[in-house]
């Protein structure tokens, strides 16, 4: 296992980018060094000029507004970047640096998924902000926050939490107000590092003040592989269009869709009764009711982001820890993420927001668990409740899963919508354990 695992690594060298080690792009006039984790949001901090005392949060955030004459006025009157630019590789030393581990930990000694969504939220921001470096300024004009997680796929069930994680990123595509962001993470096995998550993150710029769109610089491809990467966001962007349009909130199912449906309402008619009212489970079967859970947060000023709202890492990693535990008590054995997708971030969550969340199995298949998480925020003196995020996790089990039947014609939408994500998945999914 261990030789078939350092064969894996050698046949992945070359998704990492030579001569370029642990650093930032070349912009960057800092000497080549490696960056640490923790110092990403620390560098995201001094990039906006943000404080870390809650009490000046709102002194800092008018010292931006005179950052606006910075500010493009079109496209066309920013430098063009490349890819190299933006390149950014980062150290999470959790085998050279044992004290780190317990922020890291699970209870069966793996990493904590969650963790590293926000590890990935943050890094993305950052790489944003290098393609968008501003030599003449001390703080960056931008205010650049996550629009969207298009796609996490993992490729080992579980990270061990005593070898070094490296992280590397850089944009892949850039459209005016927008840019796409590719990252890989790697462990360390024996003297290799290994790829084990492929993640592509949408980011949006804004004004210094986070008030409106803001122009971001061009991006230029200089390979043939680099090109293939820009002119994959470009199909990226229109498939979202596409999956959009397609929504189950705008256009009926189509005529398969209604036919499964259908079916499956037919298997849940008591055979002892000729009446529709009358339902009953078939073998092996959970009612999609069942398998709700719910949790409740609130919002403090520690997890706030460099523009003080609520950090979108947090928002992922307490819906990601509610959908595993959906997805445990559910399947009744440990499940591992296999994917992650279509995370979009509708509005901004404020400190002291009361933060709902709600999670429900949508859809299985023999050991897969597709998991949707509903996100709702509401302040402490209104009651009225605000989408802010669905969350679509992926989760295999380490056996056979019920099959999860819909009661109700909202459920059928449910469950329609988790077989569209649980199809749009890449397939096959072959996680590798060493």
């Amino acid at each position: 296992m261990r030789r078939a695992a350092l064969r894996f690594c050698s046949l992945n060298k070359g998704l990492l980018i030579p001569g370029r080690g642990l650093t930032q792009g070349s912009q960057n006039p800092e000497k080549q060094r490696v960056i640490h984790m923790h110092e990403v949001r620390d560098k995201l901090r001094e990039i906006v000029g943000v404080s870390t005392n809650w009490r000046d949060h709102v002194k800092a955030m008018e010292e931006r507004k005179v950052l606006q004459s910075f500010l493009a006025e079109s496209q066309k009157g920013l430098p063009p970047r490349r890819m190299r630019d933006s390149h950014i590789e980062v150290l999470l030393p959790l085998g050279s640096q044992p004290e780190l581990r317990e922020k890291y930990l699970t209870v069966q000694n793996t990493i904590r998924f969650g963790r590293i969504l926000e590890d990935l939220d943050s890094l993305g921001v950052l790489i944003c902000y290098m393609h968008t470096r501003i030599h003449e300024a001390k703080m960056s004009p931008l205010s650049i926050v996550t629009a969207l997680v298009d796609k996490i796929d993992m490729q080992k069930m579980s990270l061990s939490p005593e070898q070094d994680i490296k992280f590397s990123g850089h944009v892949s595509w850039v459209g005016k107000t927008s840019m796409e962001v590719k990252m890989q993470m790697f462990q360390l096995h024996g003297n290799e590092f290994c790829p084990v998550l492929d993640a592509t993150f949408v980011m949006v710029a804004r004004d210094s003040e986070n008030k409106g769109p803001a122009f971001v610089n061009p991006l230029i491809p200089e390979s043939p592989e680099e090109e293939e990467l820009f002119r994959q966001g470009e199909l990226n962007k229109g498939r979202r269009v596409a999956f959009s349009a397609k929504s189950l909130l705008k256009m009926a199912p189509s005529a398969e869709e209604r036919s499964t449906i259908h079916e499956m309402f037919l298997h849940t008619l008591d055979p002892k009764t000729v009446s529709f009212q009358s339902r009953v489970l078939p073998p092996n079967a959970v009612w999609m009711e069942d398998s709700k859970l719910k949790s409740l947060e609130v919002c403090h000023p520690q997890e706030r982001n460099i523009f003080n709202r609520i950090f979108g890492g947090f928002l992922m990693r307490k819906a990601y820890e509610l959908g595993w535990a959906t997805a445990c008590n559910f399947g009744g054995s440990r499940p591992f993420v296999v994917a992650v997708d279509d995370i979009m971030f509708q509005k901004p969550v404020d400190v002291g927001s009361l933060l709902f969340l709600s999670s429900q199995v949508c859809f299985t298949q023999d050991n897969y668990i597709q998991v949707r998480v509903h996100s709702e925020v509401a302040s402490l003196e209104s009651k009225e409740h605000m989408t802010t995020n669905v969350f679509h996790f992926t989760f295999m089990s380490e056996k056979e899963v019920p099959l999860v039947f819909p009661r109700t014609y909202g459920e059928s939408m449910l469950y329609l919508d988790g077989k569209r994500h649980f199809s749009s998945m890449s397939v096959p999914v072959n996680l590798r354990k060493d």
